[in-house]
Order: C-alpha cells, then sequence, then structure tokens
C-alpha cells in the first residue's frame, strides 16, 4: 500500500520528492502527490519510507 500527503499539512518544502528513490512524488497543482504505482515504501532500500522520514509536519501517512 502506498502512502499519501495530506495537502492541508504539507508545506510544499520539496525534502520528500528529492529523497524519494523511486521518483514517486510530484507537484500536483500546489501539492505534492505520490503515485502509488510508483511507491514501494522504500521496501528493500530503508528501514522507513524516506519521505516519512524527511517531513517535517508528518504530513505523510499510508493510504
Amino acid at each position: 500500500m502506498a502512502y499519501k500527503i495530506d495537502a492541508s499539512e504539507c508545506t510544499v518544502c520539496g525534502g520528500c520528492e528529492a529523497e524519494c528513490p523511486n521518483s514517486a512524488i510530484r507537484m500536483k497543482g500546489d501539492a505534492y502527490a505520490i503515485n502509488p504505482d510508483k511507491c514501494t515504501e522504500c521496501g528493500g532500500k530503508f528501514d522507513e519510507p524516506q519521505c516519512v522520514a524527511v517531513c517535517p509536519t508528518d504530513s505523510i501517512s499510508k493510504a
């Protein structure tokens, strides 16, 4: 299951997009969004999803 970004809490800092090893995060309108087809939750690469690790507002959670 992919992660999602709560646009109302996101500060649009860009940290998650830069850290995503799968290029699953992109701007959509005026907020970031995670493409569920590309999101692997960083499985096999990291102990925790990198987007979650760098998000300063905790606006990323399981979909």
